[in-house]
């Protein structure tokens, strides 16, 4: 079943930069794929510096021009959904790194299923999270 609404996570960009059937088969069957700034954050952190930055940079930006792609930028509604998110996490003590606890809050302001390799995600309520056939 294809999956409409994609929110790619950073693990899951980068399986897709080496060529992963599976993480390609999803997105070239979604209709939209969003990409959350703190993605985008994390991936250039990751670039940074390494030998093959330009070119990392380059797939990226290649990446981010596909019509399906769209970028989502932290909004009001954002830090509301994001402040329920990590309370939730914190009361049943399971926490997630704090880039994290942000991407899941976009998955889900999106009603995007998040594409990652990460099982922690599933500790948060309410997210979809694909999983690997």
């Amino acid at each position: 079943m294809a999956l409409r609404r994609v929110l790619i996570d950073t693990n899951a960009y980068s399986r897709l930069a080496l060529g992963d059937e599976n993480v390609l088969e999803v997105l070239g069957e979604a209709e939209t794929v969003y990409l959350s700034v703190f993605v985008l954050a994390e991936l250039l952190a990751g670039f940074k510096g390494g030998q093959r930055e330009r070119k990392n940079r380059d797939g990226l930006k290649t990446f981010m021009a596909a019509p399906s792609v769209k970028l989502l930028f932290a909004t009001d509604t954002t830090a509301e959904i994001f402040a329920g998110v990590k309370d939730s996490l914190k009361r049943r003590g399971k926490p997630l790194p704090i880039n994290d606890v942000w991407i899941a809050t976009h998955a889900l302001e999106a009603a995007a299923t998040l594409l990652t390799f990460d099982a922690h995600f599933d500790h948060v309520e309410g997210l979809q999270r694909w999983r690997e056939r």
